[in-house]
């Protein structure tokens, strides 16, 4: 029998900051509710040791939309960040090593 070989192809997304310096993350989960749309976003490194070190810190962000372009931005509101981030936590904490300090 033949064996499947399946190749892991991430959903990647390059974000800047204000300052204009790219950064790349991977799409761990996507959460939509009434209100708005939410990611759950890890780091990625082009050098792998940089990604061993790193605390691989999970960065969650709202999807908004404006003349059909979507574009991301923080939470501000911290009960909404909380809300959503114990979501993410509850649904991820399965396949990651979560530290939920």
């Amino acid at each position: 029998m033949a064996e499947i070989e399946k190749e892991y192809n991430p959903d990647l997304i390059t974000l800047s900051d204000d300052d204009g310096k790219e950064y790349t993350f991977e799409v761990l989960d996507a959460i939509e509710t009434d209100e708005a749309r939410y990611l759950a976003l890890l780091p990625t490194y082009d050098d792998p040791q940089k990604m061993l070190s790193e605390s691989g810190e999970l960065v969650i962000v709202k999807v908004g939309e404006e003349n059909g372009e979507e574009y991301f931005y923080e939470i501000e509101d911290d009960d909404e960040y909380e809300t959503i981030a114990d979501a993410f936590i509850d649904r991820l904490e399965d396949f990651f090593e979560i530290d939920n300090k």
